[in-house]
């Protein structure tokens, strides 16, 4: 079988599906819907399988929106940090729940809303978040509604609340104990809902994370507050799912051995500048040690430091790991770089492009 050029994205859906089987255990023993967060994840050419195991999804924009209920389909939950006047009309028309980010735009906007549920973001000022970059409670945040009494003066209007403040959390004792804080905070509040989001952030799909106890701190919480509980995952769902296949294209020395490759963390696996990580290269026992490095002109662009078992040559392949959540959502044309094809790997092990990209994209993204 002769594989595509590189640069391309590999969604593996065999990998991907051991994801979704998680969350689907999730559903059936916690009663709580799950809903993919298009923020991290919207390759829609694997929702037919996605959709399987999950119930719907849920979006930051117009766009996103749109492509959840034409692409995806089940419940689409409409949320935004600030909508725009002349876009309230579309997102209402493409969703099934409108979350507001705040009381103002929720008085703004609800006339608009017409019959469809309408929810409220809370922010209850404690989070669980390694960078301050991503963290919604964080000094300053316009993330939501934090006080109880201007929540209980709109509480009228509203059928849910939206409560977003994990992130990359693999401690089942912290997210418990998050959500018995916001319980106590909001004891007023939580019994007058038909429905609570708890967002996405929580990594239940981590190896050896405690699945029945989360299953049953979410059935209890719904069946105490007599509510629906979301659960909106984006890393979770496609956590080692896919890697981006790259090209060596030279090896340069300078102290370390110093690989080149047909791509660019800037262009193509952007949160690793952001939050200055490494993603995963090579393997724990090889004899060789590179660092992988992009090919733009950023003196950074680098992807992290492997080892392999063979002296890299130029031409070899390598798989960067973890490049399936705010990847390909991020992608961009930094130094006119060719944007990495998407591929998807069948259950069979059959490995199809489903999108190519070329110079003419990159002119058009341009004026």
């Amino acid at each position: 079988m002769q594989m595509p050029s590189t640069p391309y994205y590999l969604i593996d859906k065999s990998a991907l599906l051991r994801n979704l089987q998680v969350i689907d255990y999730i559903r059936q023993h916690s009663g709580a819907k799950v809903l993919l967060a298009l923020k991290c994840f919207a390759t829609w050419s694997v929702f037919d399988l996605m959709r399987q195991y999950m119930d719907g999804t849920t979006s930051s924009s117009l766009y996103e929106v749109k492509l959840g209920f034409q692409k995806f389909g089940g419940e689409t939950h409409a949320y935004s940090v600030a909508f725009a006047d002349h876009e309230i009309d579309e997102v209402v028309a493409n969703c099934d729940k409108i979350i507001f980010n705040s009381i103002s735009q929720l008085t703004r906007f609800a006339t608009a809303a017409g019959d469809k549920p309408v929810g409220l973001r809370l922010n209850p000022g404690i989070s669980c978040a390694g960078f301050d970059l991503a963290d919604p409670a964080r000094q300053y945040s316009r993330l939501g509604e934090s006080d109880p009494a201007r929540i209980l003066s709109v509480l009228d209007k509203i059928d849910g609340v939206m409560i977003h403040n994990n992130c990359e959390n693999s401690d089942f004792a912290r997210f418990d104990q998050l959500l018995t804080q916001v319980e106590k905070d909001y004891a007023a509040i939580l019994p007058q809902l038909k429905w609570v989001s708890l967002g996405g952030g929580i990594s239940f799909t981590a190896q050896d994370y405690p699945l029945d106890a989360f299953c049953e701190r979410l059935r209890r919480f719904a069946q105490q507050y007599n509510v629906q509980v979301y659960l909106e995952p984006g890393e979770a769902a496609v956590r080692h799912s896919t890697t981006l296949q790259v090209s060596v294209l030279d090896i340069v020395v300078n102290e370390k051995q110093l690989a080149i490759v047909d791509s660019s963390t800037e262009a193509h696996m952007l949160d690793l500048l952001i939050y200055r990580e490494t993603a995963p290269v090579g393997n724990d026992t090889g004899d060789h040690t590179y660092m992988i490095c992009g090919k733009t002109c950023l003196a950074g662009d680098i992807f992290g430091e492997g080892r392999f078992d063979q002296p890299l040559q130029v031409g070899d392949r390598i798989a960067i790991g973890d490049a399936g959540g705010y990847t390909m959502v991020k992608k961009n044309w930094f130094n006119g770089i060719h944007m990495p094809s998407i591929a998807v790997k069948d259950e069979d092990g059959s490995v199809r492009v489903v999108r190519d990209f070329s110079f003419d994209d990159y002119v058009n993204s341009l004026s």
